[in-house]
């Protein structure tokens, strides 16, 4: 886009689902200039507004990286880590973001299409309040790993989302350790890149709970794909493959930051249901919009 100089004061909202938090910033026009030093100063949670990342809200229309889903999907989320770097889909944030859509008056009760650099997701607000998002299809390579900690090790089920991720069944979440860094699997070849580790236990039928460890940030309090993950790896563990049997299988996951329904149809599709919650609404000082002067030695 052709960046302006960001001279007049933005609105801004806060918002989170299962307290993954985002900055959100509208801007139907795609006028403000975004470059990763501001967005990483907007969600700084000491000198700027604070969040695991911003959801600029875009016009596909009128966003070169959208133009060619405008006909699918009105709205834009061009997502940016915390750290200003771009990135494809985050699906707490895409519930977010459709509360955002619905809190401003752009959508109504019902379903919506949401243009994002990982194509075009489907969502649905509920009466409720509760929003569902599409998460795609699970990928489950043979290769699995061991995960130990503290001298206690676990077999880890591999499950794609897109992103890779090791399910482990744990008699006690404390096991999992202070996740401060990446629990020790092997082997390592498995996942060349990385992985998001999630520990796992039962609550009841159909119900878990877990903590997950995200490569590259350590324990947060939700991780959607995570979910999505876990809800899989139960479900094959319980015997259970809707495209085998034809029927959907619904799981309760309990994250640390709220609660999430993940419904996987026998499609392969996985569906994830909670919250999104805005808490706060307010402007932005331009001074924090203002490009970095680089110091000259």
């Amino acid at each position: 886009m052709d960046g302006v100089n960001n001279t007049s004061p933005l609105t801004f909202l806060k918002g989170h689902g299962t307290e993954n938090d985002f900055v959100i910033l509208p801007d139907p026009d795609n006028a403000v200039d975004l470059p990763a030093s501001t967005v990483a100063r907007l969600c700084d949670r000491r000198a700027g507004i604070g969040g695991d990342g911003l959801l600029h809200v875009v016009r596909s229309a009128a966003h070169p990286e959208a133009k060619a889903m405008a006909d699918e999907a009105e709205w834009f989320m061009d997502y940016r880590n915390s750290d200003g770097s771009i990135a494809e889909m985050c699906g707490n944030g895409v519930r977010v973001f459709a509360g955002y859509l619905q809190r401003a008056g752009l959508v109504e009760e019902g379903d919506l299409a949401i243009a994002t650099r990982g194509g075009v997701k489907k969502a649905h607000i509920a009466k409720s309040g509760d929003i569902t998002v599409s998460m795609g299809r699970a990928v489950l390579p043979q290769e699995g790993v061991t995960v130990e900690v503290e001298g206690r090790s676990w077999p880890a089920r591999n499950v794609n989302m897109g992103n890779p991720h090791a399910v482990a069944f744990v008699e006690d979440l404390a096991h999992a350790g202070e996740l401060r860094s990446v629990p020790p699997y092997s082997p390592a070849a498995v996942y060349p890149e990385g992985v998001n580790v999630e520990f796992v236990v039962d609550r009841g039928p159909g119900h878990v709970a877990m903590r997950v460890y995200e490569r590259g940030s350590g324990e947060t309090r939700s991780c959607g794909t995570g979910a999505c993950a876990v809800a899989v790896a139960a479900a094959r563990r319980d015997g259970a493959d809707p495209s085998v049997t034809g029927a959907p299988v619904t799981y309760t996951v309990d994250l640390p930051g709220g609660t999430l329904v993940i419904t996987e149809l026998p499609d392969g599709e996985i569906e994830m249901t909670g919250p999104a919650v805005i808490v706060a609404e307010g402007v932005i000082d331009p001074a924090l919009l203002a490009p970095v002067e680089t110091a000259v030695a």
